[in-house]
């Protein structure tokens, strides 16, 4: 009998407990460990910050779910991973041995590469989790009170844009619907060389489709912006040219901001040695699997994906749904190998899919592979987009609740991005 732990229950977690579970015989034990009890769809944080979602509407009770599919599961943080001895340590003394660990943790939240950034005790929010979408929310209400300047954007070093560009368009909807977008003046301030980059070099003509977006929704933009710290009420950015030299110093005004911060590897896992590159992501090889330790495998936010490209203000590459989706389908397939005395031999798919909503419309992006040059670029815009993310985020709930693996995206995302270019010719 082995027993695989799974570090981390979010959208990569969930669904590699319900795909192993689902395909390893029922003599194998499966534990899932995660710091909080429940699962946050986090691609519904940008609702939940302007008041669309309630809380209850985008979370789950962890146990139950797991243990109705015979899957046991740990409420705790992991202090310690002893990777020679297979063996975890969790907050308040307990270990947890395994034959195979599956870290699916996500990211770190670095907010204090930036002085001044984030919402524990600093000016800016996120939504990155449920509870930071909830207090901007909570500040949101008490600015339409009074409304003033937004600054809305990413940070130096952040690899996750598509979630800015987002929330800067479902405010400017939420703020029309209120008749106050014309005391609300946005700008838009990115790590990015420029609008559209998404830390992918572009995807088809994502720049002049966003930047005329933003044109047409009256709101500026900085890029190349290597913010170097937040006051109450300013936010400091240097804006560098396209080889690197500074362009141009800005103070920003603003009465509420929303910055995504940089990612680096959760504590537990980056001190583990030889496990993770310099920031704490954890280094793998074609089949998901640590370079340096043949019984860990990690998919998600939390593996080591270089940069597209080398740019004038660090900027990383996104792990998108469907590429999390094939990490961690790859991952149940070696593992189940494996244990079947055979050998790993599945791969994930590194293509990034993507459906942006924008607050009434929306934009779809595909890039197969996600480093160029590639055999698909395309990127577009379109009602449809709204209607297919709130959608997805229906399915993938009910697919939580019931436990279902199916994968989502091969099944329904893909087909129906395939229509729609079917269409267009």
């Amino acid at each position: 009998m082995a027993h695989i732990v799974i570090m981390g229950a979010g959208i990569g977690g969930m669904p590699a407990a319900y795909e192993m579970r689902e395909m390893l015989p029922k003599e194998h034990k499966i534990t899932v460990v995660n710091t909080l009890d429940h699962f946050q769809f986090v691609p519904s944080n940008p609702w939940l910050a302007v008041g669309w979602r309630q809380r209850e509407e985008v979370i789950l009770q962890i146990k139950p779910l797991l243990e109705r599919k015979g899957i046991a599961f740990i409420a705790g943080t992991v202090t310690k991973i002893d990777a020679d001895a297979s063996r975890l340590e969790i907050e308040g003394g307990e270990t947890l041995a395994y034959d195979y660990l599956v870290i699916t943790t996500g990211p770190k939240l670095s907010f204090d590469e930036v002085p001044g950034a984030g919402p524990h005790g600093g000016h800016t929010h996120s939504i990155c989790t449920v509870s930071h979408a909830e207090n901007f929310w909570k500040d949101y209400q008490e600015f339409l009170k009074a409304p003033g300047p937004v600054v809305i954007g990413a940070m130096p070093g952040a690899s996750c844009f598509g979630p800015a560009y987002e929330f800067a368009f479902i405010l400017d909807t939420d703020l029309r619907r209120r008749k106050l977008r014309n005391k609300v003046p946005i700008t838009f301030v990115t790590a990015e060389p420029y609008i559209g980059h998404l830390g992918l070099g572009g995807v088809g003509d994502s720049k002049s489709m966003l930047e005329s977006e933003m044109r047409n929704r009256d709101m500026k933009w900085i890029t190349n912006g290597k913010t170097t710290k937040v006051e109450a009420g300013k936010m400091f950015t240097t804006q560098l040219d396209d080889l690197g030299n500074v362009f141009k110093e800005h103070e920003i005004p603003f009465k509420l901001s929303m910055m995504l911060p940089a990612f680096k590897g959760v504590d537990a896992v980056a001190a583990v040695p030889k496990l993770c590159n310099p920031r704490g992501f954890v280094l793998i090889d074609d089949y998901q699997r640590s370079k340096a330790y043949k019984n860990i495998f990690s998919a998600g936010v939390c593996v080591a994906i270089p940069p597209v490209e080398v740019t004038p203000v660090a900027s990383g590459a996104p792990k998108t749904g469907y590429m999390i989706e094939t990490m961690v389908t790859a991952i149940v397939h070696n593992i189940a190998d494996e244990l079947r005395g055979s050998t790993a031999s599945t791969k994930g798919t590194w293509n990034a899919i993507c459906l942006a909503d924008m607050g009434d419309t929306g934009a779809a992006f595909v890039a197969l592979p996600q480093i160029p040059p590639r055999n698909v670029n395309w990127f577009k815009k379109g009602k449809w987009v709204h209607l297919a993310k709130i959608a997805y985020e229906k399915y993938f709930m009910r697919k939580m609740k019931t436990g279902n693996s199916e994968p989502i995206y091969e099944k329904y995302v893909l087909k129906a991005l395939g229509i729609m270019r079917l269409t267009e010719k």
